[in-house]
C-alpha cells in the first residue's frame, strides 16, 4: 500500500494552521469541481482532496495520520510504499475494499497502537477503538430569476447522496430538498444548507451542502454585484421633449421622468431598486432611442417634412 501525503494534496504544510488547511480545501475544491473544471481528471482529483481533507480537517485524524506517517517505509532512504508493522495485514484486507473501508481499518488500528502505547483513551475517540469521520461537503450550483434575488423564492431540488449501512456498504439514494432563496441574494453567493451533505461514518456528523448561486440568463437586464442595468426604448419625441414613462423593473413597474434634450445611451439611477442585499444596489436605466419605421406614405412624408424643416446634422461635431 502507497503513502499518501494528504499535506501536499491540499498544498500545505505540516504545520498548517486549521485554518489554512479549511482555506485550502475550499480553493482546490472550488477549482477542481466536475461541474466547472475541464480538468481531464476532476472527479478522481475532488475525490482526492476530499479524501485528505476529511482527514487533515479533524483533530483526532489528523494526530493519527501524523502517527501513521512517522512510521517506518520501505525502499531507500527510507522513500517508496508504506511499510505496514507485521500485525497489520492480518487485521484486513485490501483487496477490492473501498477508500471509506480503508480508513475504518487504517484508524482502527492506529487506535489499537495507542491502547497498547498508553497514548490513547478519549471515550469515542481512537483511543476508545471507535471511528468517526464527519461526511463531504457537496458542492453545488442553483439558477433563479432575478426577480427571485428581489423577492425571494423556494425551490424543490434533487440530489443523489450515498448511504451507509451498519455494514459499511454504500447505496446511492435520491434525496429531495426544499430551498429557500433569501431575498437579497446574489450571483456567486453560496448558501449553507446545514447537514444537508454527504453522511457521516460511525456516528460522525453529516457534511454541509453548499448551493452557489446562478442567475438564469435574461436579456431585460445585466447584473454587476448587487447593481442591475436595464435598456428602455423611448420614442424621438420623448427623448427631445421629456415625458413620463411606465417602465416594468424587476421590483414592479415604476414611472420614470425621461429629461428633454435626452440621447440614447443616457443613464438615468434609481437608488436603492437593485438587488436588496443587506446594501441594496442602484437600478441604471440606459435610454435608447427608437424611431418609427418609414414603411407607410404619411410616415415617410413626416420624415421628408422634418428632413426639409430641421438644420439637423448629427455629423457636424466629428467634421463632416
Amino acid at each position: 500500500m502507497e503513502y499518501k501525503d494528504y499535506y501536499q494534496v491540499l498544498g500545505v504544510d505540516k504545520t498548517a494552521s486549521s485554518a489554512d488547511i479549511k482555506k485550502a480545501y475550499r480553493k482546490l475544491v472550488r477549482q477542481y469541481h466536475p461541474d466547472v473544471s475541464t480538468h481531464k481528471d476532476a472527479d478522481a482529483k475532488t475525490k482526492e482532496i476530499n479524501e485528505a481533507y476529511d482527514v487533515l480537517g479533524d483533530t483526532e485524524k489528523r494526530a493519527a495520520y501524523d502517527e501513521l506517517g512517522n512510521m517506518p517505509r520501505g525502499g531507500p532512504g527510507g522513500q517508496g510504499g508504506f511499510q505496514p508493522p507485521p500485525d497489520w495485514g492480518t487485521q484486513f484486507d485490501f483487496n477490492g475494499a473501498g477508500a471509506d473501508d480503508f480508513f475504518n481499518d487504517l484508524f482502527a488500528h492506529v487506535g489499537r497502537r495507542s491502547r497498547a502505547g498508553g497514548g490513547g483513551g478519549g471515550a469515542g475517540g481512537f483511543g476508545g477503538g471507535s471511528f468517526r469521520m464527519p461526511g463531504e461537503d457537496i458542492h453545488a450550483s442553483i439558477a433563479i430569476d432575478l426577480r427571485d434575488a428581489y423577492q425571494g423564492a423556494t425551490r424543490t431540488i434533487g440530489l443523489r447522496v450515498p448511504q451507509h449501512d451498519e455494514q459499511g456498504h454504500t447505496t446511492m439514494q435520491e434525496k429531495t430538498l426544499s430551498v429557500n432563496i433569501p431575498k437579497g441574494v446574489t450571483p456567486g453567493q453560496q448558501l449553507r444548507l446545514s447537514g444537508q451533505g454527504h453522511p457521516g461514518f460511525g456516528g460522525g456528523a453529516n457534511g454541509d451542502l453548499y448551493l452557489e448561486i446562478q442567475l438564469n440568463p435574461d436579456a431585460r437586464y445585466r447584473v454587476e454585484g448587487t447593481h442591475v442595468y436595464q435598456n428602455v426604448p423611448v420614442t424621438p419625441w420623448e427623448a427631445a421633449l421629456g415625458a413620463s414613462v411606465p417602465v416594468p423593473t424587476p421590483s414592479g413597474t415604476v414611472e420614470v421622468t425621461v429629461p428633454k434634450g435626452s440621447q440614447s445611451g443616457r443613464k438615468l439611477r434609481l437608488k436603492g431598486r437593485g438587488i436588496p442585499a443587506a446594501t441594496p444596489g442602484d437600478l441604471y436605466l440606459i435610454l435608447d432611442v427608437v424611431l418609427p419605421p418609414a414603411d407607410s406614405d404619411k410616415a415617410r412624408a413626416l420624415y421628408e417634412q422634418m428632413a426639409r424643416e430641421m438644420a439637423f446634422n448629427p455629423r457636424e461635431r466629428v467634421g463632416a
